[in-house]
């Protein structure tokens, strides 16, 4: 089970130390041996422990869309993956892994804040766009 952790500043000014976030993703190693990865950008920061199971190879987090104006960590299981999927790419997003946390990132872009209203599995995300 993958572990997510972050700080956002509501302003979006204040920098975080990328130091204090791998202290941070350290202390949830246990959650996902498989990958570490972290976003640091002006207000933001954002971590990901992954344990992989769909798209080993492919699937880092913290990831973002085509402009990097929208990232997202996320943690568990979308039951309606591949359903969600089809239909995101019928409305012309393009894909760059076969890893569910994607969907997050094309949901947040239709939805924006609603986009939890249809979402049905069990997870944790954290989304960020501007």
């Amino acid at each position: 089970m993958c572990g997510i952790v972050g700080a956002f500043d509501l302003v979006g000014r204040r920098s975080f130390s990328r130091s204090r976030l791998l202290r941070m993703t350290g202390a949830i190693a246990h959650r996902g041996p498989d990958d570490e990865r972290v976003h640091l950008e002006p207000g933001l920061a954002l971590g990901v422990r992954r344990l992989a199971i769909i798209d080993l190879a492919g699937g880092a987090q913290p990831l973002c869309n085509e402009t990097q104006d929208v990232w997202v960590s996320f943690e568990g299981e979308l039951y309606d993956y591949a359903a969600n999927r089809t239909k995101l790419a019928q409305r012309g997003h393009r894909f760059s892994t076969r890893c569910d946390t994607e969907l997050w990132v094309h949901n947040y872009e239709e939805l924006g804040d609603d986009v939890f209203r249809d979402a049905r599995g069990q997870f944790s995300v954290a989304a960020v766009g501007s």
